[in-house]
């Protein structure tokens, strides 16, 4: 079986080898998040002619706190160096920016799926299922080498709801021996919630919307959190050894500490106010 932490590795953005496409073909809304207006495919002003952010070390000081949690997954250097051969869409034709910028959302939810299937490969009671999920693996890794008029006209959704079947197994597998009964709280509206000191061991929050929620020294151990926004929730102490399909972008737009326990797939975010 391949390394499947080494694949997880590959499976983060390299701004080096990225032509800043998520500062060009995204959207931003002026909100809490962003400072300012922006239309997909128009690049941001604080975009620099080498594709560098010109506040990168400010952002969160300046309105750009959307900016910092973001993870393209690796997608960025996929398209700009595999997928369009490193040609710049400064340089080239308008037809051949815009294909850049319809692609990159496409290839970005196609690395997310193969995080989650590496992440359910490493996971030893997904074994009953490793071989689906391997051919899953397997056919995404292959979509993502599609030429760009493949991946623009690719029906991504109806991808990643045949993989999304592999990946609830998965967690039904993973979550199975834990303790105590499992809290099923899929999609649950959970935002502002006083948690402090939950026992959530093995509980389902699958698109949960944890938005503010209080969830100080909370038990998340073998939590499946695919899709949950812990936008702001605050998880200083909180215990999430073992929790699956947890990325690094909703990580970063949590809070945290230096008590935080966490998995090794993900890593502190450095804006946590460590611990005193």
């Amino acid at each position: 079986m391949r390394d499947h932490q080494a694949g997880r590795t590959d499976l983060r953005g390299d701004c080096e080898r990225c032509f800043g496409l998520c500062c060009v073909a995204l959207p931003f809304t002026a909100s809490a998040d962003f400072a300012v207006d922006k239309a997909a495919g128009t690049p941001c002003r604080n975009l620099r002619e080498d594709h560098r952010c010109g506040i990168h070390a400010r952002l969160r000081q300046k309105g750009f706190t959307g900016c910092t949690v973001y993870d393209c997954f690796g997608a960025g250097q996929q398209v700009s160096q595999i997928t369009f051969g490193g040609q710049d869409w400064r340089t080239g034709p308008p037809e051949r920016a815009r294909r850049m910028f319809d692609v990159f959302p496409v290839v970005r939810q196609l690395h997310e799926l193969l995080w989650y299937l590496n992440e359910a490969l490493a996971l030893p009671a997904a074994r009953p299922v490793y071989a689906e999920l391997r051919k899953a693996l397997e056919k995404t890794e292959e979509l993502t080498g599609g030429t760009p008029e493949e991946l623009a006209g690719l029906d991504v959704a109806a991808h990643r709801q045949e993989v999304n079947v592999l990946l609830l197994r998965t967690s039904e597998l993973a979550r199975a021996g834990t303790k105590g009964r499992r809290k099923d709280r899929r999609g649950a509206d959970l935002m502002g919630a006083r948690l402090r000191g939950a026992d959530l061991r093995g509980a389902s929050l699958r698109g949960a919307y944890l938005i503010a929620a209080d969830l100080t020294g909370a038990d998340l151990r073998c939590a499946d959190l695919i899709g949950a926004d812990l936008r702001d929730a605050d998880l200083t102490d909180a215990d999430l050894t073992g929790a699956f399909f947890l990325t690094q972008p909703q990580l970063n737009a949590a809070r945290g500490s230096a008590g935080t326990r966490l998995p090794g797939s993900v890593t502190r975010p450095g804006h946590w106010t460590a611990q005193v």
